[in-house]
């Protein structure tokens, strides 16, 4: 089986403009040791206002993080207001764009079909596209949560291949834990990120489902994302709120780092 690195990202959702976006990356940058690098994968999902000086910083100072978009059309361009395309996350050094969040889903009415589309136009611009998947609490109260979301992740994934698959990353975020400061056992977490990965083997292959990286998300904190990143199918996290202050984040991802080392 391949090794999985881990991967720490911070959604930082509409949350700090451009200067605070740099005093984050700068505090966080100062504030986590070098040898860490080495154990996790560090990514920031800034604003789309806030790109540009993520990329400055990382780029002027030669910085081990990488970062990304929060979405990403599903068009190439054209008449869409408001829109960002791949090319435009490609063109300003992005890795990752995250597609599917449930905030997307729900707000903006994002079905399966359009989440599969969005993915497509991530890996047709050479970026990492962050699936997210999850459930609602109804759901996991009927005991329904593993059949859904293996659902949901197969038509999320929609018409990709098997080497596009190698290319994704896949964030399991319970719908009931995302910002409530509810967070699933880590046992519930290696519950369906298991059940994803065993999806993926179907789909692609054992070995490209030995590869993909799945995240858990949803009010991750230090103190819990050790226990949660030590399971052996939770391959990092996608973090919310905790990825505000960049000396918070820092000890996040320590604890990430030591966790799994």
């Amino acid at each position: 089986m391949t090794a999985r690195k881990p991967l720490i990202a911070g959604n930082w959702k509409m949350n700090l403009n451009h200067l605070e976006a740099m005093q984050v990356v700068q505090k966080f940058v100062f504030a986590l040791p070098k040898e860490y690098y080495e154990a996790v994968d560090v990514a920031f999902i800034p604003p789309f206002t806030d790109i540009r000086s993520v990329q400055t910083l990382v780029d002027g100072d030669k910085l081990a993080i990488t970062y990304g978009g929060q979405d990403v059309s599903q068009h190439a361009s054209g008449a869409y207001t408001g829109e960002v395309s791949g090319a435009m996350l490609k063109k300003l050094g992005c890795t990752w764009a995250i597609v599917g969040h449930s905030e997307r889903r729900q707000y903006h009415g994002e079905t399966d079909e359009v989440v599969a589309a969005k993915a497509r136009a991530a890996l047709d611009n050479e970026l990492q596209p962050i699936v997210c998947v999850g459930e609602q609490l109804d759901v996991r109260e009927k005991g329904e949560h593993v059949e859904f979301v293996k659902e949901q992740t197969k038509a999320s994934l929609a018409g990709l291949s098997a080497e596009d698959l190698a290319k994704t990353v896949i964030a399991y975020e319970p719908v009931w834990a995302i910002g409530t400061g509810k967070v699933a056992s880590a046992e519930d977490a290696q519950e369906v990120c298991h059940a994803i990965r065993e999806l993926v083997a179907e789909l692609a292959g054992e070995e490209v489902a030995g590869g993909i990286r799945i995240l858990y998300g949803g009010s991750v904190k230090t103190d819990s994302v050790g226990e949660l990143v030590s399971q052996p199918d939770v391959d990092g996290g996608l973090v919310g709120g905790a990825s505000l202050d960049g000396e918070d984040f820092a000890r996040l991802a320590a604890a990430a780092a030591k966790a799994t080392a």
